[in-house]
């Protein structure tokens, strides 16, 4: 165990998920693209919304997800993200506290509401996520608090959030101070989307000594490096010479290190129920583990 303050600490969209069980028809009608995530606005939102079946509300976000998981663990972790003082704000704020995460980061008092993303899970356990950033987006440098990033063993960062703008300069505030401290930061590519926007962003962020440790699924690998073969893909990660985890669903995991590639098979289940934050807290085991 790291003798710092905390073990993680994770910068991301602080985001209340509400879910909602559809058929495959409710995807097409609203045109959505089965297992990826969709950024949209106000109106949009409160379409699909009006749209869904009874839902159930849950606080969430893919690094507050990771870093709730690390806390079941018995892990000690700290969160960064941007929430309203509303009442989606309060619950999201108690939510994570209650699971002994320290969550400091000042609400915004003006501008858009607590970030929310609809979540549809279709029958085969695949979830469709379309979500509104809201005040998210507000997340700045200003919020990265230096004792906290120095007091963590590993700063870890959603791939979402390089979709506000001012997010990527409060990453790469919170990598700098953490290497510094002598930390370790981690970066989850988080979905083929983000990775098309971002791909020569995240490429440098490897490239550039920003991150030690990046954590994609097949899918993402695939994307990042513009290969639809998953062997070729993977050669190029390995040529970064970067510890990198790999998940690829019913095949297992992939540890890369500079020494070599370590398989890991996939623990068999009966059936899949909902695949949501699946990627989320398996970062979580592998965080946990490696501090």
């Amino acid at each position: 165990m790291t003798s710092k303050r905390y073990d993680v600490l994770a910068l991301g969209n602080a985001i209340v998920d509400v879910f909602a069980s559809a058929e495959e028809d409710f995807l097409m009608k609203y045109e959505l693209v089965k297992g990826s995530m969709a950024l949209i606005d106000e109106p949009r939102a409160e379409l699909l919304y009006g749209a869904m079946g009874p839902g159930k509300v849950v606080s969430g976000g893919s690094a507050a997800n990771t870093i709730a998981g690390l806390a079941s663990f018995g892990g000690k972790g700290a969160f960064i993200g941007k929430v309203k003082a509303d009442e989606l704000g309060k619950l999201y704020r108690h939510d994570l506290t209650s699971l002994g995460v320290a969550f400091d980061t000042a609400a915004a008092t003006q501008g858009p509401a607590t970030a929310r993303s609809f979540i549809i899970v279709t029958p085969d356990g695949e979830r469709t996520m379309n979500t509104y950033l809201g005040a998210c987006q507000g997340l700045s440098p200003a919020d990265v608090d230096p004792a906290t990033v120095e007091n963590a063993d590993i700063v870890y960062l959603e791939g979402y959030l390089w979709d506000p703008p001012a997010a990527k300069d409060a990453f790469r505030k919170a990598s700098e101070i953490a290497h510094k401290a002598g930390g370790r930061v981690a970066i989850t590519l988080s979905d083929s989307f983000c990775v098309d926007r971002y791909r020569d962003e995240f490429l440098g962020l490897i490239r550039n000594g920003l991150v030690d440790l990046v954590f994609a699924n097949e899918h993402e690998l695939k994307s990042l490096y513009q290969s639809a073969d998953f062997d070729t893909a993977l050669a190029a990660m390995r040529a970064e010479n970067i510890l990198a985890v790999i998940t690829r669903s019913e095949n297992g995991a992939l540890a890369l290190t500079p020494d070599g590639v370590v398989a890991e098979p996939v623990f068999p289940i009966e059936r899949v129920v909902d695949a949501t934050g699946a990627g989320d807290l398996f970062a979580a085991g592998f965080l946990h583990g490696l501090t």
